[in-house]
């Protein structure tokens, strides 16, 4: 290959990696990956797929296909024959005669008809995030063209994870924004109700001037009141986190701690045992002072290392705890200062479900963040 050559095909697999990496939605990158791949090697066809847990396809992105010409082809493929092996094994696939090959099951009658085939997975470690496909170049494929497609798939698995940890941090955003709306409705209940007790006072004082219209006032307080509550518990059904509502609290904290020890250089480990499922609530309480705890720890900590501990207790009740390795800081100090760094949310939160909230940090070592709530 000529030196010309040669920097001409970096240039190529530097404007695909920059096109890739301009998107951050995981469906506009994988079709980005997919054009990309298909325009840097000259290829008829593209397709990228990423597999599911159940045999098939949770995307498959086409390049080269038409909306009708996919539309005729059917359901998309499953997890067999030539496809299966960039989709289980770590290895590329060049073909001169796809038709050809033991593991070819046919295709569709819509399908294009393929021969030239060259797949490549796409890798992140130990775990295979897809494959992209490429079908028909004039003069076949060649060793050159697997090489650029390999960097090209190691960028795209770049691509692909920062689009993933996006999409996650964009749900837990849109989830904790859910929970402060959530607190905040809260609080202007809690003052509705604090009024309507107030009206209740100084209706009594009527008794013994005007007893019908007290009892009539009264009656509209408490029916008013009634129509408080309501509403604050449904507002609290409505808007509490769905991953709780669908996974519990283990499995959505866990998932938040594998994210986070993802997304930050502090590593981030999550360790838990004997925890029963506890009251709608208390769940609630104990993910939003998890939240805040490791959100301080990694913003404001410095340390290298978060250690988030959810274990049961005796009494049938949880005990969170949050602990970094960081800088610490005077807990006094922060106080005169005026910084609570959350510390008022809280331990609002602990009061709210009858739970206890502590700290305990000291310049130079560290920050140790506890909640306990009891059984139910």
């Amino acid at each position: 290959m000529s030196t010309d050559l040669s920097l001409s095909s970096i240039e190529a697999v530097s404007a695909a990696v920059l096109d890739m990496s301009r998107h951050l939605e995981v469906r506009e990158v994988l079709r980005r990956i997919t054009a990309s791949a298909r325009s840097l090697l000259g290829a008829e066809y593209a397709a990228l797929g990423v597999p599911d847990d159940h045999g098939g396809f949770a995307q498959f992105v086409v390049d080269g296909v038409t909306d009708e010409q996919w539309k005729a082809i059917g359901p998309l493929p499953r997890q067999h024959g030539v496809l299966a092996t960039m989709l289980h094994e770590m290895t590329p696939t060049r073909l001169t005669d796809v038709r050809k090959a033991p593991a070819f099951g046919g295709w569709p009658e819509a399908h294009p008809d393929m021969k030239d085939f060259l797949g490549m997975p796409i890798v992140d470690g130990e775990e295979i995030l897809g494959a992209v496909f490429l079908a028909n170049k004039e003069g076949g494929f060649t060793a050159q063209d697997e090489e650029l497609l390999r960097i090209l798939a190691a960028h795209a698995a770049l691509a692909l994870g920062n689009a993933r940890l996006y999409e996650r941090s964009r749900e837990l955003t849109l989830a904790g924004e859910r929970a402060r709306i959530a607190h905040d409705l809260h609080d202007a209940v809690s003052q509705k109700l604090f009024s309507l007790r107030l009206t209740a006072k100084a209706a009594a004082t009527l008794v013994e001037r005007d007893p019908a219209r007290a009892r009539a006032e009264l009656a509209e307080v408490a029916r008013l009141a009634a129509e408080a509550a309501d509403e604050l518990r449904a507002v609290v059904v409505e808007l509490r986190p769905a991953a709780l509502d669908e996974d519990g609290l283990v499995a959505t904290l866990a998932s938040q701690v594998q994210v986070l020890d993802r997304a930050h250089s502090a590593e981030v480990a999550f360790t838990t045992g004997g925890v029963r499922t506890l009251p709608p609530g208390q769940e609630a309480a104990v993910l939003r002072v998890a939240q805040e705890a490791l959100h301080n720890a990694l913003r404001h900590s410095g340390g290298s290392r978060v250690e988030v501990t959810l274990t049961g207790t005796p009494g049938r009740g949880a005990l969170l705890r949050v602990a970094d390795d960081g800088r610490g800081f005077d807990p006094d100090g922060v106080r005169r200062a005026g910084r609570h760094l959350g510390l008022v949310s809280m331990r609002d939160r602990a009061a709210a479900v009858g739970g206890r909230l502590s700290l305990e940090s000291a310049p130079g070592q560290g920050t140790v963040i506890e909640l306990e709530v009891p059984g139910a």
